[in-house]
């Protein structure tokens, strides 16, 4: 599934080619996604202007208005757009034929933004308004790459839970976008075992794990995010990031630290990769 990093170079692959253009045309070939795709998106859309595309949590927001210079928020509608789990949004010629997966196109002229999925787990939800004002965005926690997300914060929502840190990372309404390897990654850059209970990580403990998730995030982003199974960015590149990782993925292999093992665990359903010499559970 594309995490964050792969949705944020999503979002910065597409903005300098659409923002602050004119839709011309939606094309839906397939409206069964997640959710129906709006049966009168067109009538909605065509001849609006996208005034900005932003990003809160693994949602791609775009925001449309009728006279982009007035900015008239009575004109305003978004559409909120999530990739499933192997999703992409790719900018394409519009003549470039569209293959069986590819199931919305959002034209601007000679340039369409192209909704590829071939799983159909996405989404993409229109709305009055804003995008940031979606009912679905309403809960969901800071932005791990905000400044708002720290070690105070972290140790704050932290205290009192015997849930695994691992999992407060990927819960949602305490942080964003910290999926499953970046979670697994960031915890052995902070030598954290990802079993520990979330209320035994002292702050400086947690200040570190902050600071990690941060620099494991951005890392991703510089490399083009990991390409597991087929996620591509914008420009249909694949990402490299999964080179670089430390442990996920790497059972049995050798930790690219103190030469031990990488064990896999199964936690919550979800595979678990950390190295028990550099991670070591508190006793």
């Amino acid at each position: 599934m594309p995490e964050l990093p792969e949705v944020e170079i999503t979002c910065r692959g597409i903005r300098p080619h659409v923002e602050g253009r004119t839709l011309t045309a939606v094309v839906v070939r397939n409206p069964a996604l997640r959710e129906p795709v709006a049966a009168d998106l067109a009538e909605r859309l065509e001849g609006t202007n996208l005034v900005q595309v932003g990003r809160r949590a693994k949602y791609l927001l775009l925001d449309f208005a009728r006279d982009a210079l007035v900015g008239d928020p009575s004109g305003m509608s978004s559409l909120l757009v999530h990739l499933g789990m192997s999703g992409s949004l790719r900018i394409v010629d519009v003549v470039e034929p569209a293959g069986g997966h590819d199931h919305i196109d959002l034209v601007f002229g000679a340039t369409a933004l192209r909704l590829c999925d071939p799983r159909r787990f996405g989404l993409m939800s229109w709305r009055p308004g804003p995008a940031i004002a979606h009912p679905r965005l309403a809960r969901l926690g800071p932005e791990p790459l905000a400044a708002t997300f720290d070690g105070e914060y972290l140790h704050q929502v932290s205290q009192g839970r015997h849930t695994p840190i691992k999992h407060l990372l990927m819960d949602a309404h305490k942080v964003v976008g910290v999926g499953n390897i970046y979670a697994s990654e960031s915890l052995f850059r902070a030598r954290i075992h990802p079993l520990t209970p979330a209320g035994q990580i002292d702050l400086a403990s947690c200040a570190r794990l902050a600071r990690e998730i941060k620099a494991t995030l951005d890392a991703a982003i510089v490399a083009g995010g990991s390409t597991l199974r087929d996620f591509v960015g914008s420009d249909g590149k694949p990402g490299y990031f999964q080179q670089q990782y430390f442990v996920y993925g790497r059972v049995g292999e050798p930790c690219r630290i103190c030469g031990g093992v990488i064990e896999r665990i199964v936690s919550a359903q979800r595979s678990t990769f950390f190295c028990p010499h550099c991670q070591k559970y508190p006793r």
